[in-house]
């Protein structure tokens, strides 16, 4: 996971004879428990396999190109490599990373709004082509840094700038002048680029507009000369299946129409959160307590009935892993650890927040719990895709310890489709 890229060794442990994922968490729940109670993340490398079986039997005819800004562990850049997916890069960092495990050049694309210099540099030094363009200045700096690169331009889409007040990419009214800029530099473009969010909830129309914005960029691009062959329809992917038979039931006939398979236009998506985010699960810790009642004549201390809401302090909050809630995601609440929820057991309103004391450092608003103590342990699902940044100061901890797991029937399973993880042999240890 993120955070984690500089650091080759890592134990994958190989769960045999009936051993699960909770049998993991259990034992490392135990392990803290006579330590120091860290949070620490547990992910299951089986889970990346069976997306991947997902997405190859509803969209086999695009090639999947994973955005390694959604989870850079090591581990799964060598898993989905071996799968034969290209990486979308942000970064120097992030093309060194995906190189360093083999990933060929042709096989990376460069993105970013605004792209370091630096950054440009570097990856016209690793002989990486592909670079993402949304306006004249990053145009005139990539003519001039790379000039062999080839681009794809951002189209922003509807249903994208409806989602954020920070619209980037470019319009297709401002199309023809960007082309004929990159015609005047010297500087080829092959395709365009454009996102729709899985928040979307009117698919066909978005895209509709989307597909037809991008062949109008095409027909544009070849007018001028250029070899328009290479279009990425983005993310929006939210890791179910259900989801992915909407998005292509709606894409499908589109595609069909505006890229038909003889029109030789390679078709990219990136599916990042789809891979990763059911793989990994989040452990947490209370270590504080504090019970508010709207009727404060009514109860005694500590005495809780339904006017009581419970705020539960945990020691990782949005400075830390759960930083997406500042960017307006929710965060689903979490289960319990062993929690033995009894037919009659009472649940009560809460709320649960960071270690920072700062208001905007809660976590979830509002769920239903059992009454918990400090020490408890609460888990969060569905956190592959955001859960492991590089954290400030205001964060329990630095970076958060990852262990991976696999069953032996996923790990023959990916043998058999060709991941070898030949650098991590040596580091597996059997759970039985």
């Amino acid at each position: 996971m993120k955070g984690f890229a500089d650091k080759p060794n890592y134990i994958i442990e190989l769960l045999e004879r009936g051993v699960t994922l909770e049998h993991v968490i259990d034992g490392h729940i135990c392990e803290q428990t006579v330590m120091e109670k860290s949070a620490f993340v547990v992910g299951d490398l089986g889970t990346l396999m069976r997306q991947h079986t997902c997405w190859q039997s509803v969209m086999p005819q695009l090639q999947q190109y994973f955005p390694v800004k959604c989870n850079s562990s090591p581990v799964v850049i060598e898993v989905l490599a071996s799968l034969g997916l290209g990486f979308v890069c942000a970064n120097k960092a992030e093309v060194k990373l995906v190189l360093e495990h083999g990933v060929p050049p042709e096989n990376i694309i460069l993105s970013g709004v605004f792209k370091q210099l630096a950054h440009i540099k570097h990856a016209a030094k690793n002989n990486i082509q592909y670079v993402v363009c949304e306006n004249e200045a990053e145009l005139s700096k990539i003519a001039r840094l790379h000039p062999n690169a080839k681009l794809l331009l951002q189209l922003i889409t509807e249903a994208h700038a409806a989602e954020t007040s920070m619209t980037f990419g470019f319009s297709l009214k401002s199309c023809q002048h960007l082309l004929e800029t990159a015609k005047e530099l010297g500087v080829q473009v092959v395709g365009a680029t454009f996102h729709i969010p899985s928040s979307c909830q009117d698919l066909q129309q978005a895209y509709n507009h989307a597909l037809s914005d991008a062949r109008c960029v095409f027909d544009m691009g070849e007018d001028l000369g250029f070899n328009m062959h290479i279009l990425d329809i983005g993310g929006g992917f939210t890791g179910s299946e259900f989801q992915l038979k909407q998005v292509e039931s709606a894409m499908r006939p589109l595609l069909d129409a505006y890229f038909p398979q003889l029109s030789g236009v390679q078709v990219l998506a990136q599916p990042g959160s789809f891979y990763v985010a059911s793989a990994f699960t989040l452990a947490v810790n209370v270590i504080g307590k504090k019970v508010v009642t709207r009727r404060w004549d009514t109860l005694s201390p500590g005495e809780m009935n339904e006017d009581t809401e419970c705020l539960y302090y945990m020691n990782e909050g949005v400075y830390g892993p759960f930083s997406h809630k500042l960017l307006g995601n929710n965060i689903a609440a979490p289960s319990v650890h062993k929690h033995v929820l009894c037919a009659n057991e009472a649940v009560y309103p809460s709320s649960l927040w960071g270690p920072s004391l700062d208001q905007l450092d809660q976590v979830v608003e509002r769920c239903l719990l059992p009454e918990l103590s400090m020490g408890d342990w609460l888990l969060f699902s569905n956190m592959g895709a955001c859960c492991l940044e590089e954290f400030s100061g205001l964060s329990s901890s630095s970076q958060l310890p990852v262990y991976y797991t696999i069953s032996t029937s996923d790990w023959y399973e990916m043998q058999e489709a060709g991941v070898a993880l030949d650098s991590a042999m040596k580091n597996f240890s059997i759970l039985q």
